[in-house]
């Protein structure tokens, strides 16, 4: 430091934490009265986001779903059970195939 310049102490601030309260809104899509939660409010909050949301979860999701093409799925018979699987992937016919419920049997059995 030099000597002409004076030296600033720094005093540190602290802001009182904000309480945040659930607020009711309404939305701009549907209409509906939804419940701006106040951990939301501080998830907001700590994002620097400044406007409250606008729309439901509903409506968020129908909008941010509304250009995706739906879900090819396949219909496959179950190897353990003989009940309909249906997947995600299209299935190979060397490997077994199991419907959500004998699926979860064997991952538990493990």
């Amino acid at each position: 430091m030099y000597e002409d310049e004076v030296k600033v102490e720094e005093t540190e601030t602290e802001a009182a934490p904000v309480e945040f309260q659930d607020e009711t809104l309404v939305c701009v899509e549907c209409g509906n009265e939804f419940v701006f939660t106040a951990g939301e409010q501080a998830f907001y909050a700590e994002k620097g986001y400044t406007n409250k949301p606008k729309r439901c979860k509903a409506c968020r999701d129908a909008k941010k779903n509304a250009n995706k093409p739906p879900r090819q799925t396949y219909v496959a018979v179950c190897s353990e059970c003989g009940g309909e699987a249906i997947l995600p992937f299209e299935p190979s016919k060397d490997k077994p195939v199991y419907c959500s419920a004998c699926f979860e049997k064997r991952r538990n059995a493990r």
